[in-house]
This record gives C-alpha cells, sequence and structure tokens, in this order.
C-alpha cells in the first residue's frame, strides 16, 4: 500500500476503496500485538518491470512510500524489488525469526504482487490466508480470479477480515 498503487502512477479507485478496511485491520493487529510487515515495492532503472510498467514505486522517491494513512502501523518494512515478497528479500528469515508458521496477506494487487507472495509462502510450507476485503487489484475480475487461483492452486483460505480478527 504504497503511494504509487493507490493514488499514484498505477493507483486506482480499487485501491483506495480498501484504504479504511485495511486501516481498521491494522490498528486491531496494533492491540493484538501482531507481527505487521510492510513489503514494499524501492525499484531500480534496471528491474525487469519497468520494460512493463515503466517507472514505478522508484527508489527514494515518494511512490515507493506507505500511504500516509498507514504510517506507524508497521512492526517491521522491507523494500522488494520483484513482485514476490519473499524473493530476494528478508521476509522469510524474519518470519523464521519470529516463529511464523501463517501468513496473512492484504494489500494491492491481488493479481501481482499478492499472488506472487503467496506462491512464494506455498512453495515455503506457510499457512497461508489472503484477506478479501483488504485486497483489491485493478478490476474486481481479476481480484476474484486471483482470489480463486490462490484458494485452488496454493490451498489459500480466503478470508473476510472480521474473521481473522475473532479469531486474535
Amino acid at each position: 500500500m504504497i503511494n504509487d498503487f493507490v493514488t499514484g502512477k498505477l493507483g486506482n479507485e480499487n485501491a483506495e476503496a480498501i484504504v479504511p478496511d485495511l486501516k481498521d485491520f491494522l490498528e486491531e493487529a496494533s492491540e493484538d500485538d501482531i507481527l505487521k510487515v510492510f513489503v514494499q515495492d524501492r525499484h531500480q532503472e534496471d528491474d525487469p518491470e519497468m520494460t512493463h510498467w515503466g517507472p514505478h514505486a522508484m527508489e527514494d522517491e515518494e511512490g515507493a512510500e506507505i500511504i500516509p494513512e498507514f504510517k506507524g502501523l508497521a512492526n517491521r518494512k522491507l523494500p522488494k524489488r520483484f513482485y514476490d515478497a519473499f524473493y530476494k528479500t528478508d521476509l522469510e528469515l524474519t518470519l523464521k525469526q519470529h516463529q511464523i508458521e501463517r501468513v496473512i496477506l492484504t494489500g494491492v494487487t491481488t493479481d501481482i504482487c499478492v499472488q506472487n507472495t503467496a506462491a512464494g509462502a506455498f512453495y515455503r510450507d506457510y499457512d497461508i490466508k489472503v484477506v478479501k476485503d483488504c485486497t483489491a487489484s485493478m478490476t474486481k475480475e481479476k481480484k476474484e480470479s486471483a482470489l480463486d487461483y490462490m484458494e485452488e492452486v496454493f490451498g489459500a483460505e480466503i478470508v473476510a477480515s472480521e474473521e481473522v480478527i475473532e479469531k486474535w
């Protein structure tokens, strides 16, 4: 949930629409002392995505910063340069240090970064939950297709934020 994906270069109304629900979800997690890792795109000019999406979320630019509504809600921030939050990051090490066995995925975009991160979690044998009201894509059809795919292929449990909060 960085500026370029909510209101910036690749932003859209679907991403903006989940901000209140996701903020509530993250604030509830803060009250329960849940590890919240914000993995944020921080690209360099030679990253593979640049040829497909053009410059976005460039390292050290405002577009790569977490949206103001979520400032201070992360326990940990990790930069990433690829769709999968596990690929060439310290995410796996961070989760192992905290003895985490389940990942709960939120954010944008459901059909790109969330889905590829779910794949990374699946390959590392994590239990995966995707919070449907706290994810968004450019279109509702892409989001629904990605949720179906993650459930079918990675065994991800697709849940509402209230379900997760009740179990905390």
